[in-house]
């Protein structure tokens, strides 16, 4: 399978802020940023400790349904040796998630309608706003992957 058919959702992102409501836990820092290419705003939080962003970095992310990653359900995190040797969509990344979208809902006028999605990462959150044509494949409840690397 072709990683293309398995990428929900994919842009450049670029961190506006770090932390704008204030430093809340040591190690994860609430991201702010916005895309170049589909006009979406991002709250992010991102285990720094692990993966350091800064303002002014730009990153891809791109969204993957868990099923279709090329992974097993009963391990947190399978490199492409646990698999045979075949590569994964996250060998293509450097940093990767998995959570379940929890929330949509639609918000404006019909003109200006941007859809707002809240995803969970086991306590880390995401906040997606924008158009409603780049999100409408996302359903409520779906467990997706976040794959993030720095251009």
């Amino acid at each position: 399978m072709s990683s293309s058919n398995i990428i929900m959702f994919e842009d450049i992102f670029v961190v506006d802020k770090l932390d704008p409501d204030g430093k809340k836990f040591d190690k994860v820092t609430r991201i702010e940023a916005h895309s170049q290419n589909c006009d979406m705003f991002m709250h992010l939080d991102v285990n720094t400790d692990v993966y350091p962003m800064f303002v002014n970095d730009k990153f891809t992310m791109a969204f993957g349904p868990y099923a279709e990653s090329g992974w097993d359900t009963g391990h947190r995190l399978l490199y492409s040796g646990n698999l045979g040797g075949r590569k994964t969509l996250a060998d293509k990344y450097e940093y990767v998630m998995h959570g379940k979208l929890y929330q949509i809902q639609e918000e404006g006028s019909r003109r200006a309608t941007r859809t707002e999605m809240v995803i969970t990462f086991g306590g880390l959150l995401m906040l997606l706003k924008g158009d409603p044509s780049y999100v409408s494949q996302f359903e409520l409840d779906q467990r997706l992957f976040c794959l993030i690397r720095k251009l």
